[in-house]
């Protein structure tokens, strides 16, 4: 909904001014006027997406007034005066433009949980339905409680994965730029060196010149190639055939998709865990699991789970089948479904796992960084030998 510009006169503050979101002109009337202000003038702030909103908020900003929401809650404090405490005290602009919206909504009579999902790009689905399902059980400090405790081991499992990632790509990407930096300003130095010596060259020698002749006349052409051949995956990945295809892929890695699959149990576990003991309805917690399930081949799994559910089904069958969830799991979610423990079945889950992915990223990086050093040092010490074998012919015949 749109946001307005409005001032006014009140009979205790006199003239007033301030923002407000609204359906429509009508609708802001009568909202100002239920608090005492009388309208005098309304304008649509036109540009707040583009200028006031256009930072993304961090996850780790999320969980921080997650967790101060919840305390204040917890302390008695009424939610309006949650919401404006916060907006004083967090230092983000943008973040801080978004709480006094979500401030003037519920103080213009919308509940929370409404107020929140007139912002789905900060406050996605899952948690808005869980504050919903707090306001109407009337545990809103312990649902908090429990989203706080939920981004933060979801923010510290993407630092993980990130870790896991960034460290090997930058080490490749420093030596392979060092290589073409070889291959195009020094090799070339040698090779007019060769030319005026003449004879035959090792086949080593041959090699590395011909592929520092190839970087350097066709270097734009070898660029726009690979430019264009991220911008065709890209495409492809935000097609649906696409994205299920290349996440299918992604799982079957050889190093990393054993990472990527543990991550994605573990986001999965701990999402469903935490909306069904939140009071969040089975159906609903899985099609909101499946949309943060950050990889469409699980995300078909949940859904297949959830048409299973609606048909009076089990959950764990269509898990199974879906071949990406191992024995383990899907044995455990069958005994929290016959127990009717599925969601403390699902946080032990989760817990395991994000544990074996603290193992798997360690693991990683003590193997990955020497086999990268080794492939490396191959490279770089093959051409340093190769455009030095000439020069052992060169002395020879100076002798």
């Amino acid at each position: 909904m749109p946001t307005y510009v409005y001032k006014g006169r009140s009979r205790i503050n006199g003239v007033v001014s301030g923002e407000l979101v609204a359906e429509n002109p009508e609708e802001l009337t009568k909202a100002l006027r239920k608090k005492g202000i009388l309208v005098t003038s309304i304008q649509r702030k036109i540009l707040q997406v583009r200028l006031g909103l256009g930072s993304k908020v961090r996850s780790s900003d999320l969980s921080t007034f997650t967790r101060q929401f919840a305390t204040m809650i917890n302390a008695g404090l009424p939610i309006l005066q949650c919401l404006q405490t916060l907006r004083e005290q967090t230092t983000k602009e943008n973040f801080s433009k978004i709480i006094n919206q979500v401030a003037d909504a519920v103080e213009g009579g919308k509940t929370l949980a409404e107020a929140l999902a007139q912002r789905p790009k900060v406050f996605n689905s899952l948690y808005v339905h869980m504050v919903e399902a707090g306001e109407l059980g009337g545990m809103l400090d312990g649902i908090l409680q429990r989203l706080a405790v939920y981004l933060e081991k979801t923010n510290s499992l993407k630092r993980k994965i990130r870790s896991a990632l960034v460290y090997p790509i930058l080490i490749t990407l420093v030596a392979l730029g060092g290589t073409v930096f070889m291959l195009t300003s020094i090799v070339p130095t040698f090779a007019k060196l060769f030319e005026e010596f003449g004879g035959t060259l090792p086949l080593p020698t041959q090699v590395v010149l011909v592929v520092s002749g190839l970087l350097q006349h066709n270097f734009l052409f070898i660029l726009g190639f690979l430019i264009a051949l991220v911008l065709g995956l890209r495409y492809v990945y935000r097609t649906e055939n696409g994205h299920y295809k290349i996440d299918g892929l992604l799982l079957k890695l050889p190093i990393f998709g054993n990472l990527l699959r543990k991550s994605a149990i573990s986001r999965f576990s701990r999402t469903l865990g935490t909306l069904l003991s939140s009071g969040v309805a089975i159906l609903d917690s899985l099609s909101i699991t499946a949309k943060t399930a950050g990889n469409m081949v699980v995300q078909e799994a949940v859904n297949r789970a959830r048409d299973r559910i609606a048909e009076g089904q089990s959950i764990s069958e269509p898990l199974k089948e879906s071949g990406v969830f191992p024995p383990m799991v899907t044995q455990m979610v069958a005994i929290g479904e016959k127990t009717g423990e599925l969601d403390n079945m699902l946080a032990t889950i989760a817990d395991f796992y994000d544990e074996q992915v603290d193992a798997t990223v360690a693991a990683l990086t003590s193997v990955l960084e020497p086999i990268i050093v080794i492939f490396m040092g191959v490279i770089v010490g093959g051409i340093l030998v190769a455009m030095y074998l000439p020069m052992f012919d060169l002395i020879n015949v100076i002798k």
